[in-house]
């Protein structure tokens, strides 16, 4: 359990509540669930720039990790086709990947096919069922894939001045603000407590929070003195108690019970919001093909890890579609923007191609 881990190193609960938060990240978790201490383990594990278990902000915004691997790519002669959903992996006579065919009927034939798509995505709706071993597709079929998640973009007109510490006069960027800021994490019980009324359906009446603020650092992301700030809530159940779905007027109610709490750090965030963007767990899986709305592509606990990871014995990135890879967040070693799943997938199918 994470919180054994916890109370053997710190005394200061709120410092235990906010290093919790990156156990229980994008998980159907509390801290006091069995194995949520690996999930800060993967959260703190590498460096950024030689330093270890940082993380940091991209320049220009997360899309600009993708146009610079584009860029990298197309400078190499690769040819990317955006906006182009495919419709299914075409096989051969043998059942080999030869390609993709696209929605709008265009077939891209090629040797190797990587699919970075969750593994539901990619194994349960990309390839014929019959192509594939019974067991396996009942493995991707119970891989869990619940998410608490529930992400809310926001534009304000003005920086968020917290009680803690109030902006200076010039309402310049504070160093907190430049960090990843932590509320109602004054102890793991207000988490576990948050996590239990997610159980039973219901949004969290003072949900987990982390709120960033990237235009601090990166002033082109938003007009001058205005900013975006990124929340990212939890928990928030798939379907609501009642097999209620998620509506308009549930979305905004979570989302004014997010505000109401961050006004009591903040006071006057809630006037300084022009605009607001709500993504709950089914949103994000129908926007970003995030099975369950998981950022992860499957929930992160031992028994859907590393040799398991997507399924046992297809944790080496092939499948058991010959010339058809899985190297997104769904295969070995996990979730994260970390690139490791992708640059392992690549190795084995550089090593694959040579001998094709």
């Amino acid at each position: 359990l994470l919180r054994q881990i916890l109370d053997h190193w710190f005394e200061s609960e709120p410092l235990k509540a906010t290093l919790a938060t990156d156990a229980v990240i994008g998980a159907m978790a509390s801290p006091r669930t069995p194995g949520s201490g690996y999930v800060l383990l993967h959260h703190v594990m590498g460096e950024l720039e030689g330093q270890r278990g940082a993380w940091g902000y991209v320049a220009g915004g997360m899309g600009a990790l993708s146009q610079a691997i584009a860029h990298a790519a197309s400078a190499r002669g690769a040819h990317i086709f955006a906006e182009k959903a495919v419709c299914h992996v075409l096989l051969g006579r043998d059942g080999e990947a030869q390609g993709v065919a696209l929605q709008d009927g265009t077939e891209v034939r090629s040797k190797l096919v990587l699919s970075n798509a969750s593994p539901q995505i990619t194994f349960l709706e990309l390839v014929p069922q019959e192509q594939l071993p019974k067991d396996f597709v009942q493995r991707i079929r119970q891989v869990d894939t619940c998410s608490p998640v529930t992400k809310i973009n926001v534009a304000v007109d003005r920086l968020p001045s917290f009680l803690a510490v109030p902006n200076a006069r010039n309402s310049q960027p504070l160093p907190h603000h430049q960090c990843s800021i932590h509320l109602n994490c004054e102890s793991t019980q207000l988490l576990h407590q948050a996590f239990t009324e997610a159980t039973h359906g219901h949004p969290s009446s003072r949900p987990m929070i982390e709120l960033c603020i990237p235009s601090a650092l990166d002033p082109g992301l938003a007009p001058p003195g205005c900013h975006v700030v990124s929340l990212f809530t939890q928990y928030t159940p798939s379907v609501l108690a009642g097999g209620r779905s998620w509506d308009e007027q549930a979305r905004n109610a979570y989302a004014d019970t997010v505000f109401d709490c961050i006004e009591d750090y903040a006071p006057g965030f809630k006037a300084s919001v022009i605009g607001r963007d709500i993504l709950t767990p089914p949103d994000l899986e129908r926007i970003f093909g995030l099975p369950g709305g998981n950022i992860f592509h499957g929930g992160m606990s031992l028994d859907q890890l590393y040799f398991a990871r997507p399924a046992p014995s297809y944790s080496g990135y092939r499948s058991p579609i010959p010339g058809l890879y899985l190297c997104g967040s769904g295969a070995h070693p996990g979730g994260g923007v970390m690139g490791a799943a992708g640059r392992n997938a690549a190795q084995v199918a550089i090593k694959d191609f040579r001998h094709l």
